[in-house]
């Protein structure tokens, strides 16, 4: 058998166990991991049939404190949106999954990793590009890019039907005509039904949270603690409830997020390899942490750096969406982000309410803010008739472009 050793991503569902059963008829020893960033699986029993189906050895790897503190909560700091909306729930925990499995190929002296993701999608590209940076000798195994793995499964039915064939039990059911991809940040609905773009998800589709319409008639109401951008603690006023680790912070919020109907996203996104796709995502820790945390900068971080933050913003997500988290430019995004968050400290106040986040106040040890400087009842620091010199210096480009218009005869009016 050699050295022909791979490492192979499991889930347990159907494509992941075709791909371990067929690794093992082209004689390679297949070595399952599974990588637990809180999604709903009875790990138990994915490992129980990983060994039945033939892997020499099954990892069941638990990655979520990992997950919330050195990927969710960079994110959060950087408040990653992609394309004004998505908060990247899958694409955060992909790097994660495959740093541990690298590890876990140089702990078995394994020569290739593989993945189950297609080749039309965006995780085959986040999973190989970490694979690449963190290894760049690892051999790579994917099998929906194999013309001989192609030829054999050219669908579903293939695969159930090979499935059958070699005794590996499948959960065959149309219940869920869609994927979806589960974990803390949050769990993401696509393909099937909803390739449709006007089809409507309906709450049966809904995993972690209810309706907004659904949800109670009653507000909840929390603190939000930050230092150094990062959220340390969370208070529920109405129950006194106190979390403080990330993960059970993380965890709560999820919960009474879901609760109240915080965190649905139904939007057609811009893939990396060039296609559209619709996506129904919920993400309710994500979205109340996100807002809490936009809401402490206003009070705690200078103009000018959340000018060059907010640039940077979007390319932290892109990079993110696109996989290139092990990369020099997330090197240097993280450098600047994590200077940026130095004095972002404080409480925010709000409301959670059929789906909205509502900011009811916010104080910070590191306030910006002069009540003052910014009354219009006490007269400050600030004399308003410097004013009317700051607004001439900044309309002489103005007084300019529009006298070079008239000599054009294209005044303005």
């Amino acid at each position: 058998m050699g050295n022909k050793k791979v490492v192979l991503a499991y889930s347990g569902g159907l494509d992941t166990s075709v791909i371990l059963k067929w690794f093992i008829d082209k004689s390679y020893e297949v070595v399952a991991y599974v990588a637990d960033v809180g999604q709903e699986d009875n790990f138990i029993d994915v490992k129980e049939k990983a060994r039945a189906i033939g892997a020499s050895k099954v990892y069941i790897e638990d990655l979520k404190e990992e997950f919330v503190t050195d990927y969710i909560f960079p994110a959060i700091k950087a408040n990653a949106v992609y394309e004004g909306r998505y908060l990247l729930g899958t694409a955060l925990a992909r790097p994660l999954i495959a740093k541990k499995q690298i590890e876990i190929a140089h702990k078995e002296n394994a020569e290739y990793v593989s993945h189950g993701s297609t080749g039309k999608g965006n995780d085959q590209v986040r999973f190989e590009l970490a694979y690449y940076a963190l290894d760049p000798k690892i051999k790579i195994l994917a099998p929906w890019k194999m013309q001989e793995f192609l030829d054999q499964f050219k669908g579903r039915t293939d695969m159930l039907n090979y499935a059958r064939e070699k005794n590996i039990p499948v959960k065959a059911s149309l219940r869920k005509p869609y994927s979806e991809d589960d974990n803390l940040m949050h769990i993401s609905h696509e393909a099937g039904i909803l390739e449709d773009p006007k089809y409507k998800a309906e709450k049966e589709m809904l995993v972690k949270i209810v309706r907004p319409q659904d949800a109670p008639d009653q507000e909840k109401h929390l603190e939000i603690h930050f230092k150094d951008g990062i959220p340390v603690k969370v208070i529920n006023s109405d129950d006194n409830i106190i979390k403080e680790n990330p993960l059970e912070l993380f965890t709560y919020l999820n919960e009474i997020g879901g609760a109240n109907g915080i965190g649905l996203l139904d939007m057609v996104e811009n893939r990396f390899v060039g296609i559209k796709s619709r996506g129904v995502y919920e993400t309710p820790a994500g979205e109340i942490l996100i807002k809490a945390h936009m809401d402490i900068e206003g009070i705690a971080m200078d103009r000018e750096v959340m000018r060059l933050r907010n640039i940077l913003s979007p390319v932290f997500s892109e990079i993110v969406y696109n996989g290139f988290w092990f990369s020099p430019e997330m090197d240097f995004l993280m450098a600047a982000i994590k200077k940026s968050q130095e004095l972002i400290d404080g409480i925010v106040y709000l409301t959670l309410y059929k789906g909205n986040v509502i900011i009811n106040g916010r104080e910070s040890p590191s306030s910006l803010y002069n009540k003052d400087l910014a009354s219009m009842d006490i007269e400050g620091g600030f004399d308003q008739k410097d004013s009317e010199g700051f607004i001439k210096i900044n309309a002489i480009r103005l007084m300019a472009h529009n006298a070079i218009l008239k000599k054009q005869g294209n005044s303005i009016v």
